[in-house]
């Protein structure tokens, strides 16, 4: 149970859920590390990079356990904690398009970087998304479904 599941409307469920990967905790491990081992030489800058390093840390453990991702039988509804709690909730009407980046690391840990393009030609951008490929493909069945598209192949060919 998270977020999402508390914005729920009447009957409507969750069909694919999924957060943000845990390489959000890449960053601050590695400036923790070095920090650490330049404390011997480096004195008090390297003290404060840890300092820095072990807030950076926890902000990024607090924004991993606490993001959300999800798509419903009728919109897209996406948690936030960071820069401020919120609940970004699109409808299917609403997505004009959604795009897929993956770099090389992101293909091989499974995350990546989704762009949904509203109708209004506005663009919201979410970064480190864990499965990004499934959370697009679910999204395209779910928008397929309400827009009265059939799933399978079409009965028309010879």
């Amino acid at each position: 149970m998270g977020h999402i599941d508390d914005n729920l409307s009447g009957n409507e469920k969750i069909i694919y859920r999924t957060g943000l990967h845990w390489v959000i905790l890449f960053g601050p491990a590695m400036l923790l590390f070095l920090a650490g081992i330049s404390i011997p030489s480096k004195g008090m800058s390297a003290t404060i990079l840890f300092i820095i390093g072990v807030i950076w840390a926890i902000l990024s453990y607090i924004i991993l356990q606490n993001t959300e991702f999800g798509i419903t039988d009728n919109r897209v509804l996406i948690w936030t904690v960071f820069p401020s709690k919120k609940l970004h909730d699109i409808a299917f009407i609403e997505i004009a398009d959604v795009a897929i980046y993956q770099p090389s690391l992101g293909k091989l840990l499974n995350f990546g970087k989704i762009t949904i393009v509203l109708a209004k030609r506005k663009k919201v951008t979410y970064r480190l998304v864990n499965a990004p490929y499934e959370f697009l493909t679910n999204l395209q069945r779910q928008v397929d479904v309400a827009r009265g598209k059939q799933e399978g192949p079409s009965q028309d060919s010879p």
